[in-house]
């Protein structure tokens, strides 16, 4: 089992950066995948970006080049660099852990983008 703690939401104008973290309960090395999803209001929840423990990463086509997430393996924390904001990433971010079979999720945190 693995619990999440996110944090780092807030309000921002456009144009500007934000920087989520998720802290796991265990060793993220030992996680297959941690990741940040997000859901706006009305709207299915997507991937943004995720990273193996290998260090691979992939990214949704609407966050590369602004995004970027990274891990932290002393501190058990994946990170997510939000750069050059816009409105349409305003929603409730969240953290997830892969340990397959099984999916693990933060409470989230929000993040909205005002223009």
């Amino acid at each position: 089992q693995v619990r999440l703690v996110e944090s780092g939401g807030g309000l921002v104008q456009a144009g500007g950066s934000l920087s989520l973290s998720c802290t796991a309960s265990r060793s993220i090395f030992s996680i297959t995948t941690m990741g940040w999803y997000r859901q706006a209001p009305g709207k299915q929840r997507e991937l943004v970006a995720t990273i193996t423990n290998g260090g691979n990463t992939n990214y949704a086509d609407s966050v590369k080049g602004r995004f970027t997430i990274s891990g932290d393996n002393a501190k058990n924390t994946v990170y997510l660099q939000m750069n050059s904001l816009k409105p349409e990433d305003t929603a409730v971010y969240y953290c997830n852990a892969k340990l397959p079979p099984y999916h693990y999720w933060g409470q989230g945190t929000q993040v909205t983008v005002s223009s």
